[in-house]
């Protein structure tokens, strides 16, 4: 097994799932898919960006008998800005707490926004898959862009911000202190790497099939061996 590194390229795919306020995720209607998650590959879709910022920030000097003496540190607060080639409508209406009604309209719900959990999927120049995993956050989309086509075709891909919060099931994402933690990161170099337990800890006790496994990017060269059952990038 190739040893796991920190630099990365491409993104090979977000799996979103969303979870009730105890944690737990949402499947069927109530949810992104019948299992629960979806992973978003389908024909034309797809992610572009997914920035990850604000996961740390720098500390604060404090200063005794003329020397810094300590440095505290603020909490972590991780944004992720995601840019997406198409997402299925319904998808991120629900992701984003729209009421659809039976006219085919939709209108953004006020108060309380879904619960949605992400996983981000890249590769890093060893071949293994690195994962940013997300248990709990809030997605909006600040702005919808259009504008005219001239000679060319203008494309308006949908923007999306997706903030993180502490995952709502005790236990999850739970640093050497004993302290929640909004995102946690796994690399399939690592050892003892299970992609199962990731899926089941960001994914609120998910225990469905291992899409993690049966999915395998194109451009990838993992020596991986998917299964022969395609994932559905769909299903709402």
């Amino acid at each position: 097994m190739a040893k796991a590194g920190t630099s990365s390229f491409g993104i090979d795919y977000v799996i979103f799932g969303i979870t009730d306020d105890n944690g737990k995720l949402l499947t069927g209607n109530k949810g992104v898919s019948d299992t629960g998650i979806v992973l978003v590959d389908g024909d034309g879709q797809g992610a572009t960006t997914a920035n990850i910022t604000n996961i740390e920030a720098a500390g604060t000097e404090q200063y005794a008998n003329n020397q810094v003496k300590r440095i505290a540190h603020g909490l972590s607060r991780p944004q992720v800005a995601l840019t997406m080639l198409d997402l299925d409508l319904e998808l991120s209406s629900k992701m984003l707490g729209y009421v659809m009604d039976s006219t085919g309209g939709a209108v953004l719900k006020s108060g309380m926004k879904p619960n949605v959990a992400m996983l981000i999927a890249s590769h890093d120049f060893n071949d293994n898959y690195h994962y940013a995993g997300f248990a709990n956050g809030e997605m909006i989309e600040g702005t919808m862009n259009h504008g005219t086509n001239n000679a060319n075709e203008t494309d308006a891909n949908a923007t999306f911000t997706y903030q993180a919060l502490a995952p709502i099931q005790d236990g999850i994402f739970s640093d050497g202190n004993g302290v929640q933690q909004p995102m946690k990161i796994w690399n399939s170099g690592l050892s003892g790497f299970n992609s199962a337990a990731m899926l089941k800890e960001v994914f609120g006790g998910y225990t469905g099939d291992d899409i993690v496994k049966s999915h395998i990017t194109k451009n990838s060269t993992s020596t991986s061996t998917p299964t022969s059952t395609p994932v559905s990038s769909t299903q709402v």
